[in-house]
């Protein structure tokens, strides 16, 4: 058992917080009390941790390394294809490591990677990737999408089957990319459904209105009543749809209570460059599926890769480009980083109530809003009620000078 003394809520009211279990015992109100061995958070915010929903891992920090000369989806792709024969098991491990003490030290204690599997790289990735989940175990809730290439009718898709076989905990794809690409949707259904396990598709990562996998997905959902969660990341043709038609299918995603993860950081670097007049955004219908009910969470993507090439890993910078380019409120955006990615993930609600899991991040600040706005790299982080990151910022300012001749 022990205690987080005076510390904020997001709107602004100083609590006492007791942790026992793992879990938040009671959230009583400020006492001024001290004992030997609580934590004096002496005003700054508590919130529940950040959950990153759409990472990949066995990408981050190849920047330097591979470089997309086009600047978009494809010269990424290309960029990571170009490296693959430097992908090393060691050299996977130690960046997906490093990229999660990234995300960690930030505050963020569950993260959703996709991993590539099969073609030029095998298994390889996603061998690496389980050796992390296990070694992080208890740190950091990591979860292992298989993303395998197309054609989805041919070996990507049995490929897709391996790696759920070999410890991927999520079915994934991409299936806008591949020649049919309705079919390939069903196909990875159908894999997941037989292995009884979730899935998260890249989907719709175009500006081309005329793919809209998204209504695929949830026609197909409904129809087969699959029975594990689903989640749809980017959908960015959905946002370049007539309003009538981002209402429909909003309302069918909906429904079929698939979760729709908006990644602005990528794709506000990717999509768009062939627009040079009134560049298109990239992001998703938000404001239709918010309408409509869908869960909409926000992730971070690439963390210094040929797909994003300056990422802090940080979820209050995704959560800030919500705001700004996704036209949130912030206390919506922030809940885009947190509540709702936990329920895509298929975890636990996190909040200051008794009975939720004591997984937590404290920064300096006197609300939720300055939180966000300021979204200093002071943190502390509690995973299941102990402290597992905390990084201190200190500034020395020098005083401004005195105008000459200017009274005492």
């Amino acid at each position: 058992m022990s205690w987080l003394r005076s510390a904020r809520t997001s709107a602004g009211e100083l609590v006492d917080v007791e942790l026992a279990g793992g879990l938040v015992a009671q959230v009583i109100a400020a006492t001024g009390t001290r004992r030997a061995g609580d934590e004096n958070l002496d005003g700054q915010v508590l919130l529940p941790s950040f959950a990153e929903p759409h990472a990949h891992l066995d990408k981050a920090l190849t920047a330097s390394r591979a470089h997309n000369q086009a600047g978009d989806l494809l010269g990424a792709i290309a960029a990571m294809q170009g490296i693959a024969d430097t992908l090393t098991h060691q050299d996977i491990v130690a960046r997906a490591e490093r990229a999660l003490r990234i995300h960690l030290a930030l505050g963020t204690t569950a993260v959703r990677t996709h991993v590539n599997v099969g073609g030029g790289v095998g298994m390889r990735p996603l061998e690496a990737l389980v050796e992390v989940r296990e070694r992080w175990r208890g740190l950091v809730d990591l979860q292992l999408v298989a993303l395998v290439s197309v054609p989805l009718s041919g070996q990507p898709g049995r490929d897709l089957r391996q790696a759920l076989k070999e410890g991927a905990d999520v079915a994934g794809g991409a299936p806008h990319l591949d020649p049919e690409p309705d079919r390939a949707v069903a196909i990875c259904l159908d894999a997941a459904g037989d292995a009884g396990v979730p899935l998260d598709l890249h989907t719709d990562e175009t500006l081309n209105p005329r793919i809209l996998t998204v209504a695929t997905m949830a026609d197909l959902v409904i129809r087969t009543g699959f029975p594990h969660q689903v989640t749809a990341s980017h959908c960015v043709s959905l946002g370049v749809q007539e309003a009538a038609i981002q209402q429909r299918v909003s309302e069918a995603v909906a429904s079929a209570k698939i979760a729709v993860v908006a990644l602005p950081q990528t794709n506000l670097y990717l999509q768009g460059r062939e627009h040079p007049s009134a560049t298109p955004r990239g992001l998703t219908a938000m404001p239709a599926l918010r309408a409509a009910g869908a869960t909409v969470a926000a992730g971070g993507d690439n963390l210094r890769d040929p797909f994003h090439p300056v990422g802090r890993g940080d979820a209050l910078e995704v959560a800030a480009l919500m705001v700004i380019a996704g036209h949130l409120a912030p206390q919506a955006a922030l809940a885009s980083v947190t509540e709702a990615p936990r329920a895509a993930l298929g975890l636990p609600p996190v909040g200051l109530s008794a009975g939720s899991p004591a997984d937590l991040v404290a920064m300096p600040a006197t609300d939720a809003l300055d939180a966000l706005g300021a979204a200093t790299a002071h943190r502390t982080v509690w995973r299941a009620g102990q402290v597992v990151a905390r990084t201190t910022v200190h500034s020395d300012i020098a005083s401004p000078r005195k105008l000459a001749g200017a009274a005492p």
